[in-house]
């Protein structure tokens, strides 16, 4: 396991990554606050109230009156805002922290938030349309981190950045191999685990989305696919 928790990549075109704090400030006030640290008992109704249902979605089936709180189709907005454990906040929100700045300087502030909101929207569809009859609460904001991860692949894939291996050994690495292997990761398990409590296809159609978006919506000038801390494109990083 590698968890990322700082980066070598200064801001080039904002002084502060305003929209990734407020989301960042969002999610665990709405943790804290709304499920109340995931008190059981409280986040069953805010799971199926905001949380995006594939056969509700779908229109497969109905949400009971007690539970109903939004239109199905803003549910795909609010689910990314629910967590299901302070590990799950902890570990999207430490993706967000590293890369939703750099992600922001590249597109803008108000471009960053329409991306990281369309990333979610992908990926809730995703896995809707995966599993159309499920009655399962999808939440977490794991599709948009998923967008930003593929976003920065797009940008920033040799830059360097801090990770802890196996939760202990830190390692200072090109961007390229620890998103790759994360990717790798999405990809083996969608195929091969079977395991249905994680949303698979909602990080793979938030990773999908987060690299075809950040071609077009990137601000003008901004080059992808930079290897070199100059911004020269290259071949493939060092080792």
């Amino acid at each position: 396991m590698l968890i990322p928790f700082n980066d070598d990549n200064p801001l080039e075109g904002i002084t502060h990554a305003y929209v990734t704090w407020a989301l960042i400030a969002l999610n665990v006030l709405i943790f804290v606050f709304v499920q109340h640290g995931y008190r059981p008992e409280i986040d069953v109704a805010s799971a199926f109230g905001y949380g995006a249902i594939p056969a509700v979605v779908t229109h497969a089936a109905v949400l009971p009156a007690e539970y109903a709180r939004l239109p199905s189709e803003l549910t795909l907005v609010s689910y990314m805002f629910l967590h299901g454990g302070w590990l799950h906040l902890a570990g999207n929100m430490a993706f967000l922290w590293v890369f939703g700045d750099n992600v922001e300087d590249a597109l803008g502030h108000l471009r960053f938030l329409v991306f990281y909101l369309l990333c979610g929207i992908a990926g809730g569809l995703a896995h809707a349309l995966a599993m159309p009859d499920s009655a399962s609460p999808l939440v977490g904001a794991s599709a948009g981190i998923s967008g930003l991860v593929g976003a920065y692949l797009m940008l920033h894939p040799n830059v360097r950045i801090w990770v802890l291996m196996f939760m202990r050994l830190p390692l200072r690495i090109p961007a390229i191999w620890p998103l790759g292997a994360w990717i790798g990761f999405q990809l083996w398990s969608l195929f091969a685990s079977g395991e249905q409590d994680t949303a698979w296809w909602a990080h793979i159609g938030g990773l999908a989305t987060g690299a075809v978006l950040v071609v077009f919506m990137r601000r003008r000038g901004v080059p992808l696919w930079v290897m070199t801390r100059d911004g020269t494109p290259g071949g493939p990083p060092p080792v």
